[in-house]
């Protein structure tokens, strides 16, 4: 690692939310040094020299201001954010979402930063962290951080809090599952239990194996290998081994009796409440690589889930992140070293917005550390106010990476009709955000 500059901020990364992090120290009157690696070193999923490439899809999803992505915008718009300003700017026709020329968007992020008389951008690999920096370092590498450099943070984290592969089951929204068929039981608890639980006759749970056989799958990209843990396989490597290898395993019906009727199904999908306020439910054990419209297609067959609505759908892909929940406060400085802030998918979150919007907030920061002032967290009403709650208050034990949705805002006080929640979602946040700004002078 080069020596820090005291009178400078150092972030590591020129991704989304690196960029958006450096923009954000910049625009408050600090001076900040931005490393990026390229060109001399590429990771596997990067060919543009330009910062901010986008290499997967050119769409940062919904536009929609009563959505939850589309209400993390605003909020980042509110905040001066590059990387939605250059969005903006770059637009190309996508219907309801917001979507690029990857391109030129690339091309104006890299020269918005590049131009910027405070940020200092050095083209070089960083390998490893500083040990006491006295100025804020910013990391946010990325899902596809250099090995070097995951190895350091590997050290830094204790190794058992780094993970490379992400192995994501589905979740669901909780009221949308069918509670006449779902039921509540532990397995051989005699209470009710923490656990929802869908029942599969026979005929069922043939019908699922037989479509999971015949289903479509997103492939492996070309850097990525099929290197499964044995205790966290995917569905459908498990039903390869077998058609009665899943109800052997997470659909196991064994001490799953119906506490009404006493009955054992053939098999079972358990779902475990996802967050603390029961809005949100993980199926339990389906990691999969199932295309999207597949598991929808697929999962909504289950008794109980015939009206289930997704807000996470499950996948397995490389990606390096930490366990927020152990090592991030919610201002993102690192629990045991609070001059270090991580940013960007490293931290937890999925997504390119949600990447970005975590760089305005470790950006924010590490101004205000620079200037002798608190950092802050953002307030739980606002799209990024849930996502830092989501990297902080998840059981620790369960946690995987999420993108923004309303599952991860706090439960509402009083009954709200569903077709006006995202609108009162959206208000309720925007006046949270202004007083916030207000409050600190953002």
């Amino acid at each position: 690692m080069p020596p820090i500059d005291t009178n400078h901020a150092t972030v590591i990364g020129g991704g989304l939310a690196g960029c958006e992090a450096a923009w954000q120290l910049a625009r408050r009157g600090c001076r900040v040094t931005l490393y990026d690696m390229k060109p001399a070193k590429f990771s596997p999923a990067h060919k543009s020299v330009h910062l901010a490439e986008l290499v997967c899809s050119n769409s940062l999803r919904s536009n929609d201001p009563h959505s939850a992505v589309g209400l993390l915008k605003n909020e980042m718009r509110r905040l001066g954010s590059l990387i939605i300003k250059v969005a903006d700017q770059t637009a190309v026709p996508a219907g309801k979402a917001l979507a690029v020329d990857r391109d030129l968007f690339a091309l104006n992020v890299s020269l918005a930063v590049d131009l910027h008389p405070l940020i200092t951008l050095r083209r070089e690999e960083v390998t490893d962290l500083p040990g006491q920096p006295r100025a804020p370092v910013i990391l946010a590498t990325g899902p596809l951080t250099s090995d070097p450099l995951a190895e350091a943070l590997a050290r830094f984290t204790g190794g058992k809090r780094l993970y490379f592969y992400d192995a994501i089951a589905p979740i669901l929204f909780s009221e949308s599952l069918d509670r006449s068929v779902v039921y509540q039981k532990s397995r051989y608890d005699d209470g009710p239990g923490d656990y929802l639980n869908c029942p599969m006759t026979a005929a069922d749970y043939q019908a699922f194996i037989a479509a999971l056989k015949e289903a479509d799958y997103t492939p492996l990209r070309d850097f990525e290998q099929p290197r499964y843990f044995e205790g966290c396989l995917p569905i459908e490597v498990m039903c390869s081994r077998g058609d009665d290898t899943l109800r052997f395993g997470p659909m196991k019906p064994v001490g799953l009796e119906h506490p009404e009727t006493g009955v054992v199904p053939y098999a079972v999908v358990q779902l475990r409440r996802e967050n603390r306020s029961g809005t949100l439910y993980n199926m339990v054990g389906f990691q999969t690589k199932l295309t999207r419209a597949e598991q929808q297609r697929i999962f909504t067959s289950i008794p109980g889930l015939e009206q289930a609505e997704f807000a996470r759908f499950g996948s397995i892909h490389r990606n390096t992140f930490i366990c927020a929940p152990e090592l991030l406060l919610p201002t993102l400085q690192a629990r045991t070293g609070p001059q270090l802030l991580i940013a960007g998918q490293l931290s937890g979150v999925e997504g390119y917005v949600e990447s970005a919007a975590m760089g305005i907030l470790a950006g924010i920061n590490a101004a205000r550390m620079m200037k002798s002032r608190e950092p802050l967290a953002p307030p739980p009403h606002t799209a990024m106010g849930a996502l830092i709650a989501h990297l902080t208050e998840t059981d620790a034990a369960h946690f995987q990476p999420s993108n923004v949705n309303f599952g991860l805002f706090p439960p509402w006080e009083q009954k709200v009709p569903k077709r006006l929640r995202g609108q009162v979602r959206a208000e309720r946040s925007a006046a949270a955000l202004a007083a916030w700004m207000e409050n600190h002078q953002l």
